[in-house]
């Protein structure tokens, strides 16, 4: 039996794809767990015009996340921390706490999860980096400096 896969499923595919399983996993499992649908002649059309639109609405996406990536590129965020008399900072800074910032500063939305801080733990102030992921295709690298306030 032919299906169409809604979501990731590990060992069958990714999503979008259509793959052939045994009938009673389709049925038991797959399609009442909203994972996937029967892949017959309507189907087939719906998901083909599905590909066509989600590769245009693909291309503008990448578009607009590459314009974010070079005004995040070119400018360096600040970010403000407790500071006792060493310049070491009460806690450190994480991820959440650039996220914050990147918004408040320049306005962009950026989920936390997709931020990566380069190097060790950040405890104490000066210039540091990140990498953003921001599309499967499009990634920036931001500067930071983590100051006092």
């Amino acid at each position: 039996m032919e299906i169409i896969l809604k979501k990731y499923h590990k060992g069958l595919g990714e999503k979008n794809d259509i793959v052939s399983v045994k009938p009673g996993f389709a049925r038991n499992y797959l399609i009442p767990q909203g994972i996937a649908m029967i892949a017959n002649t309507t189907n087939r059309k719906i998901h083909a015009n599905h590909l066509k639109f989600k590769d245009k609405y693909e291309a503008k996406l990448i578009a607009e996340y590459t314009e974010i990536a070079a005004v995040l590129e070119k400018t360096v965020v600040n970010v403000g921390a407790k500071v006792g008399t060493t310049d070491k900072i009460f806690g450190s800074i994480t991820t959440h706490h650039l996220a914050e910032a990147i918004e408040a500063q320049l306005g962009v939305e950026v989920d936390r999860k997709k931020i990566t801080i380069l190097g060790d733990e950040i405890k104490t102030t000066g210039e540091y980096s990140a990498n953003v992921n921001l599309h499967e295709q499009v990634q920036a690298t931001v500067k930071f400096m983590v100051v006092a306030e």
